[in-house]
Protein backbone atom coordinates (compact mmCIF):
# COMPACT_ATOMS: atom_id res chain seq x y z
CA UNK A 1 0.00 0.00 0.00
CA UNK A 2 1.33 3.71 -0.63
CA UNK A 3 1.96 5.76 1.69
CA UNK A 4 -0.75 8.21 -0.08
CA UNK A 5 -3.69 5.58 0.53
CA UNK A 6 -2.38 5.18 4.15
CA UNK A 7 -3.04 8.89 5.06
CA UNK A 8 -6.35 9.03 3.38
CA UNK A 9 -9.79 8.86 4.75
CA UNK A 10 -13.37 8.22 3.86
CA UNK A 11 -15.27 10.48 5.19
CA UNK A 12 -19.51 9.33 5.33
CA UNK A 13 -21.69 12.53 6.11
CA UNK A 14 -25.01 11.34 7.68
CA UNK A 15 -25.53 8.09 6.16
CA UNK A 16 -28.58 6.16 5.75
CA UNK A 17 -28.26 2.81 4.28
CA UNK A 18 -26.29 0.02 6.26
CA UNK A 19 -25.74 -1.40 3.14
CA UNK A 20 -24.48 1.45 1.17
CA UNK A 21 -21.85 1.60 3.96
CA UNK A 22 -20.90 -2.16 3.40
CA UNK A 23 -20.31 -1.53 -0.22
CA UNK A 24 -18.18 1.62 0.74
CA UNK A 25 -16.07 -0.26 2.94
CA UNK A 26 -15.72 -2.88 0.04
CA UNK A 27 -15.05 -0.20 -2.54
CA UNK A 28 -12.52 1.27 -0.03
CA UNK A 29 -10.35 -1.48 0.74
CA UNK A 30 -10.21 -2.75 -3.42
CA UNK A 31 -8.45 0.74 -3.80
CA UNK A 32 -5.92 0.51 -0.59
CA UNK A 33 -7.80 2.52 1.78
CA UNK A 34 -8.90 1.62 4.74
CA UNK A 35 -9.80 4.25 7.17
CA UNK A 36 -13.45 5.27 7.44
CA UNK A 37 -14.70 8.11 9.71
CA UNK A 38 -18.81 8.44 9.81
CA UNK A 39 -20.63 11.75 10.90
CA UNK A 40 -24.05 11.52 12.53
CA UNK A 41 -25.53 8.81 14.32
CA UNK A 42 -24.15 5.08 14.57
CA UNK A 43 -26.95 3.20 14.45
CA UNK A 44 -26.65 0.64 11.47
CA UNK A 45 -27.88 -2.99 11.29
CA UNK A 46 -24.29 -4.61 11.62
CA UNK A 47 -24.90 -7.73 9.76
CA UNK A 48 -26.12 -5.93 6.50
CA UNK A 49 -22.81 -4.11 6.50
CA UNK A 50 -20.97 -7.43 6.72
CA UNK A 51 -23.05 -8.79 4.40
CA UNK A 52 -22.72 -5.87 1.67
CA UNK A 53 -18.33 -5.39 2.63
CA UNK A 54 -17.73 -9.22 1.71
CA UNK A 55 -14.33 -9.38 3.07
CA UNK A 56 -13.86 -5.50 3.90
CA UNK A 57 -15.81 -5.78 7.29
CA UNK A 58 -12.81 -4.80 9.01
CA UNK A 59 -12.90 -1.20 7.52
CA UNK A 60 -16.44 -0.68 9.50
CA UNK A 61 -15.15 -2.71 12.80
CA UNK A 62 -12.27 0.46 12.85
CA UNK A 63 -14.18 3.19 11.91
CA UNK A 64 -14.31 6.15 13.88
CA UNK A 65 -17.82 8.17 14.46
CA UNK A 66 -18.00 12.25 14.82
CA UNK A 67 -20.66 14.42 15.76
CA UNK A 68 -19.74 17.08 13.08
CA UNK A 69 -17.39 17.30 10.14
CA UNK A 70 -15.53 20.03 11.09
CA UNK A 71 -14.38 17.48 14.01
CA UNK A 72 -13.80 14.96 11.69
CA UNK A 73 -11.72 16.86 9.56
CA UNK A 74 -9.78 18.96 12.50
CA UNK A 75 -6.62 16.88 11.89
CA UNK A 76 -6.68 17.02 7.84
CA UNK A 77 -4.14 19.08 5.76
CA UNK A 78 -6.48 18.75 2.25
CA UNK A 79 -9.64 17.89 2.60
CA UNK A 80 -12.30 17.77 -0.92
CA UNK A 81 -16.54 17.48 -0.42
CA UNK A 82 -17.44 15.33 -3.69
CA UNK A 83 -20.64 17.13 -4.76
CA UNK A 84 -22.56 17.04 -8.43
CA UNK A 85 -24.47 20.12 -7.64
CA UNK A 86 -23.53 23.66 -8.10
CA UNK A 87 -24.61 27.51 -6.30
CA UNK A 88 -23.25 30.70 -5.26
CA UNK A 89 -22.64 29.06 -1.88
CA UNK A 90 -21.43 25.66 -2.83
CA UNK A 91 -17.34 26.49 -3.79
CA UNK A 92 -16.04 28.41 -7.01
CA UNK A 93 -14.64 25.87 -9.20
CA UNK A 94 -15.10 21.95 -8.54
CA UNK A 95 -12.11 20.20 -9.94
CA UNK A 96 -12.04 16.30 -11.46
CA UNK A 97 -11.11 13.41 -8.86
CA UNK A 98 -7.58 13.15 -10.81
CA UNK A 99 -7.08 16.69 -9.96
CA UNK A 100 -7.62 15.96 -6.32
CA UNK A 101 -5.50 12.68 -6.13
CA UNK A 102 -2.33 15.00 -7.96
CA UNK A 103 -3.23 17.56 -5.16
CA UNK A 104 -3.10 14.97 -2.41
CA UNK A 105 -0.25 12.97 -4.23
CA UNK A 106 2.01 16.40 -3.97
CA UNK A 107 1.82 17.03 -0.61
CA UNK A 108 4.76 14.53 1.55
CA UNK A 109 2.69 14.34 4.59
CA UNK A 110 -0.87 15.46 6.27
CA UNK A 111 -4.44 13.56 6.61
CA UNK A 112 -6.24 13.64 2.98
CA UNK A 113 -10.44 13.23 3.45
CA UNK A 114 -12.38 12.38 0.42
CA UNK A 115 -15.73 13.54 1.66
CA UNK A 116 -18.79 12.50 0.73
CA UNK A 117 -22.79 13.57 1.85
CA UNK A 118 -25.92 11.78 2.69
CA UNK A 119 -26.90 9.51 -0.15
CA UNK A 120 -30.39 11.67 -0.82
CA UNK A 121 -29.35 15.04 -0.50
CA UNK A 122 -25.46 15.09 -0.74
CA UNK A 123 -23.52 17.00 1.17
CA UNK A 124 -25.29 20.54 2.54
CA UNK A 125 -23.93 23.90 2.05
CA UNK A 126 -22.29 23.83 5.38
CA UNK A 127 -20.77 20.70 4.63
CA UNK A 128 -18.65 21.51 1.55
CA UNK A 129 -17.87 24.82 3.46
CA UNK A 130 -15.97 23.03 5.93
CA UNK A 131 -13.92 21.13 3.00
CA UNK A 132 -10.50 22.96 1.54
CA UNK A 133 -11.89 21.94 -2.42
CA UNK A 134 -15.22 20.85 -4.40
CA UNK A 135 -14.69 17.80 -6.75
CA UNK A 136 -17.28 16.86 -9.46
CA UNK A 137 -17.11 13.59 -10.74
CA UNK A 138 -18.27 13.78 -14.53
CA UNK A 139 -21.36 11.92 -15.54
CA UNK A 140 -24.25 11.75 -18.09
CA UNK A 141 -26.88 14.47 -17.60
CA UNK A 142 -29.23 12.43 -18.14
CA UNK A 143 -28.99 10.55 -15.51
CA UNK A 144 -26.10 12.55 -13.67
CA UNK A 145 -27.01 10.89 -10.25
CA UNK A 146 -23.69 8.24 -8.86
CA UNK A 147 -24.51 5.47 -5.90
CA UNK A 148 -22.48 6.22 -2.95
CA UNK A 149 -20.35 3.39 -2.59
CA UNK A 150 -19.32 3.99 -7.10
CA UNK A 151 -18.26 7.66 -5.86
CA UNK A 152 -16.00 6.83 -3.63
CA UNK A 153 -14.88 3.79 -5.85
CA UNK A 154 -13.83 6.36 -8.32
CA UNK A 155 -12.36 8.60 -6.07
CA UNK A 156 -10.15 5.48 -4.34
CA UNK A 157 -8.91 4.92 -7.88
CA UNK A 158 -8.18 8.44 -8.92
CA UNK A 159 -5.91 8.49 -5.64
CA UNK A 160 -4.13 4.53 -6.18
CA UNK A 161 -3.12 5.99 -9.61
CA UNK A 162 -1.55 9.21 -8.32
CA UNK A 163 1.97 8.96 -7.68
CA UNK A 164 3.53 10.65 -4.43
CA UNK A 165 5.56 13.54 -5.78
CA UNK A 166 8.57 14.67 -3.45
CA UNK A 167 8.29 17.31 -0.80
CA UNK A 168 10.51 19.21 1.38
CA UNK A 169 7.79 19.50 4.21
CA UNK A 170 4.88 18.25 5.69
CA UNK A 171 1.68 20.83 5.71
CA UNK A 172 0.24 21.92 8.94
CA UNK A 173 -3.39 19.74 9.67
CA UNK A 174 -6.87 21.78 9.64
CA UNK A 175 -6.76 23.23 13.11
CA UNK A 176 -3.62 24.92 12.27
CA UNK A 177 -5.37 26.53 9.21
CA UNK A 178 -8.23 27.30 11.47
CA UNK A 179 -6.05 29.33 13.97
CA UNK A 180 -4.68 31.22 11.81
CA UNK A 181 -7.31 32.18 9.27
CA UNK A 182 -8.67 33.70 12.71
CA UNK A 183 -5.69 35.58 13.45
CA UNK A 184 -5.46 37.08 10.15
CA UNK A 185 -9.09 37.88 10.01
CA UNK A 186 -8.70 39.85 13.97
CA UNK A 187 -5.79 41.70 12.46
CA UNK A 188 -7.56 43.01 9.78
CA UNK A 189 -10.51 44.10 11.73
CA UNK A 190 -7.84 45.34 14.27
CA UNK A 191 -6.91 48.29 11.20
CA UNK A 192 -10.07 48.50 10.05
CA UNK A 193 -10.23 46.59 6.85
CA UNK A 194 -13.90 45.61 7.10
CA UNK A 195 -15.49 48.81 7.06
CA UNK A 196 -19.38 47.92 5.18
CA UNK A 197 -20.08 44.38 6.22
CA UNK A 198 -19.07 41.45 8.55
CA UNK A 199 -16.13 39.01 7.44
CA UNK A 200 -17.63 35.75 6.70
CA UNK A 201 -16.78 35.81 3.27
CA UNK A 202 -13.27 36.82 3.79
CA UNK A 203 -12.75 34.54 6.34
CA UNK A 204 -14.04 31.70 4.42
CA UNK A 205 -12.26 32.49 1.11
CA UNK A 206 -8.84 32.66 3.03
CA UNK A 207 -9.03 29.36 4.77
CA UNK A 208 -9.65 27.71 1.40
CA UNK A 209 -6.67 29.16 -0.14
CA UNK A 210 -4.33 28.54 2.32
CA UNK A 211 -5.57 25.33 2.82
CA UNK A 212 -5.52 25.03 -0.87
CA UNK A 213 -1.11 26.40 -0.68
CA UNK A 214 -0.09 23.35 2.15
CA UNK A 215 1.94 25.49 4.21
CA UNK A 216 4.61 24.15 6.24
CA UNK A 217 4.99 24.96 9.90
CA UNK A 218 7.27 27.49 9.44
CA UNK A 219 5.44 29.21 6.42
CA UNK A 220 2.38 29.32 8.11
CA UNK A 221 4.07 31.17 11.26
CA UNK A 222 5.86 33.43 9.27
CA UNK A 223 2.26 34.47 7.38
CA UNK A 224 0.57 34.86 10.80
CA UNK A 225 3.56 37.63 12.32
CA UNK A 226 3.62 39.54 8.58
CA UNK A 227 -0.28 40.59 9.52
CA UNK A 228 0.71 41.34 13.07
CA UNK A 229 2.79 43.37 12.24
CA UNK A 230 0.58 45.20 9.96
CA UNK A 231 -1.86 45.53 12.67
CA UNK A 232 0.71 47.01 15.23
CA UNK A 233 2.08 49.80 11.81
CA UNK A 234 -1.55 50.89 11.59
CA UNK A 235 -1.90 50.86 16.06
CA UNK A 236 1.10 52.45 16.67
CA UNK A 237 1.89 54.48 13.56
CA UNK A 238 2.91 58.25 14.57
CA UNK A 239 0.26 61.13 13.56
CA UNK A 240 0.94 64.46 11.70
CA UNK A 241 -0.02 67.82 11.57
CA UNK A 242 -1.99 68.82 9.23
CA UNK A 243 -1.96 71.83 7.21
CA UNK A 244 -4.57 73.41 9.76
CA UNK A 245 -3.11 72.72 12.20
CA UNK A 246 -4.52 68.74 12.98
CA UNK A 247 -2.96 65.90 14.48
CA UNK A 248 -4.30 63.34 11.78
CA UNK A 249 -2.97 60.09 11.19
CA UNK A 250 -0.81 58.92 8.54
CA UNK A 251 -2.70 57.96 5.78
CA UNK A 252 -3.25 54.36 5.13
CA UNK A 253 -4.97 52.25 2.52
CA UNK A 254 -8.23 50.84 3.40
CA UNK A 255 -9.00 48.42 0.56
CA UNK A 256 -11.65 46.21 1.50
CA UNK A 257 -12.28 43.74 -0.89
CA UNK A 258 -15.96 44.25 -1.32
CA UNK A 259 -17.01 43.69 2.43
Amino acid sequence: MSELLDRTVVVLCRPEESGNVGSVCRAMKTMGITRLRIVGESCFDAKRIEHLSVHAYDVFEAAGFYGSLKEALRDTALSAGFTRRKGKKRKTAPILPEEFAERAGALSGGVVAAVFGNERSGLSDEELRECSLAVRIPSSPRFPSLNLSHAVQIAGYALLRAETRPSRFAPVARDRIEALTASIVESLDEIGFFTVSGSSVTEEFLRDILTRAALSKGEADRVERLFRKIQNLKIHRPARRSAEGRMDSLPISNHNDGN
